[in-house]
């Protein structure tokens, strides 16, 4: 017989781990990934911006209470310690189902095992696409600063105008949709004419400016219930907001809007009546309602792609019959549970349905001023200051970052007790739709009726 010889130590190759891609670094996307941090899964989450913002408080940027930094974080910075993920900053363009791989814009192409989409929504102008350079809504920081370049630079303009001429076209900040939105872009507006830059200009009165808030239903934040929808229209009026509802605008243009047939002269108009789905959803050829949202199950997942989810307010989710909301909770809620469903599937156990937790809602209308709608740990319908409390301490607490809280709460402090704004800074251009137009006309005296009447 032969000498017995060992066999060669060949080393084996560690068992391939399953790849999650994430697309979208919002509320969805990275409490999806944060899901996944303690799994076996190697993660890729991929955004075309470099950082998480919290959509809530965006308001507060485009009206110059907060600086982007506050409320925006790089997404590096929050995933920094979750040793089983990866962030690159790119765009999704092309999604092949069949081959389970997604193509990125810089032309590199990513294999995945599951696919989580999350980038949220836009806006939408119900196909009058020409209005948005006239109408700027409110999804992004550039958003933001773009629309606090508007109105601040309205006010410095009038100013310049009237010491060079004598008077100014009429101030008039039309605000189109009642939802949250609108609404926090209208009372905040109100602040800044009423009470914060009343005393900075020597030849205009900014308190002599207009708000007027238009939407075509029959009340504002029409989501909630109808005594909050009351006292949120009554807190918008206390504030000089001018509540225009059943009014249905049919042009945008530079300086007017036109509703109902009347032409409304406008120095600002901002845009908050309609948001679309993200038009990624549409790569995975699955069926879509009329707002391009994906229908998914109770397993968060397209027909027959049981290895997509779709969440936030890329998906149409059905729960007792009624369409969840597309805002913060549903999207959070939606990303925890994913990490759940991959657990379960690498555990070989069923994969559990997801059920959305409502916790209420809430909407800021200006200073000291909000309603809210809330479901726990009790219920309760509140308005005013108890309203509002609730609203910054909720805000602050969902916050990421040590410095973000301490910062946005420092901010609100100095702005509620000096009247005073701390990020009131114009950058671009100063040029305004419509501004040179109403200039050449009649002074502001004249020009300022017929926007009177046409909302009357």
């Amino acid at each position: 017989m032969g000498e017995f010889t060992n066999p060669p130590d060949y080393k084996q190759a560690p068992p391939r781990r399953p790849r999650v891609i994430i697309v979208g670094g919002g509320f969805a996307g990275l409490n999806a990934a944060k899901g996944l941090a303690r799994l076996p899964v190697d993660v890729t989450l991929v955004d075309r911006r470099n950082h998480y913002l919290f959509q809530p408080l965006l308001y507060q940027v485009a009206l110059a209470v907060l600086s982007p930094a506050d409320i925006a974080q790089p997404i590096r910075s929050i995933l920094r310690h979750q040793n089983n993920t990866e962030v690159l900053m790119d765009e999704v363009v092309r999604i092949d189902v069949t081959a389970r791989q997604v193509t990125l814009a810089s032309g590199s192409r990513l294999p995945y095992d599951y696919l989580v989409l999350a980038t949220g929504a836009t806006h939408s102008y119900f196909g009058n696409d020409q209005w948005e350079p006239l109408a700027p809504g409110l999804k992004t920081i550039e958003d933001a600063t773009e629309i606090r370049r508007r109105v601040l630079l309205a006010f410095e303009l009038a100013e310049r105008q009237t010491l060079e001429q004598g008077s100014h076209p009429p101030l008039n900040f039309v605000v189109i949709g009642g939802g949250p939105t609108g609404v926090e872009l209208a009372g905040a507006i109100s602040d800044i004419a009423q009470l914060y830059m009343r005393h900075d200009f020597r030849h205009i009165d900014p308190t002599k400016s207009r708000v007027m808030l238009l939407d075509g239903g029959p009340r504002v934040l029409a989501a909630y219930p109808p005594d909050l929808s009351a006292k949120a229209e009554a807190e918008l009026r206390h504030l000089g907001v001018e509540v225009h509802t059943q009014m249905q605008v049919t042009g945008v243009g530079p300086g007017w809007v036109e509703a109902n047939g009347n032409r409304i002269e406008a120095a600002v108009t901002l845009w908050a009546a309609g948001v679309a789905a993200s038009p990624l959803g549409k790569l995975l050829g699955a069926p879509l309602d009329r707002r391009g949202c994906v229908l998914v199950d109770d397993r968060l997942n397209p027909p027959a792609l049981p290895e997509v989810f779709v969440l936030g307010d890329l998906a149409h989710f059905e729960q007792d019959g009624r369409q969840i909301p597309g805002v913060a909770q549903p999207a959070m809620q939606m990303g925890d549970h994913v990490g759940k469903i991959i657990a379960a599937d690498l555990a070989g156990k069923p994969r559990p349905a997801f059920r959305y937790w409502d916790k209420g809602d809430m909407a800021t209308i200006g200073r000291m001023a909000a309603v809210a709608d809330v479901k726990w740990p009790f219920r309760a319908h509140m308005s005013g200051f108890p309203a509002w409390f609730t609203w910054v301490t909720v805000h602050i607490f969902f916050l990421i970052g040590f410095r973000n809280r301490i910062s946005v709460l420092i901010n609100w402090a100095w702005t509620y007790f000096n009247f005073t704004r701390g990020a009131r800074l114009i950058v671009g251009d100063q040029n305004l739709p419509g501004w040179k137009e109403q200039s050449q006309g009649e002074p502001a005296e004249a020009n300022a009726q017929p926007a009177a009447k046409a909302v009357e």
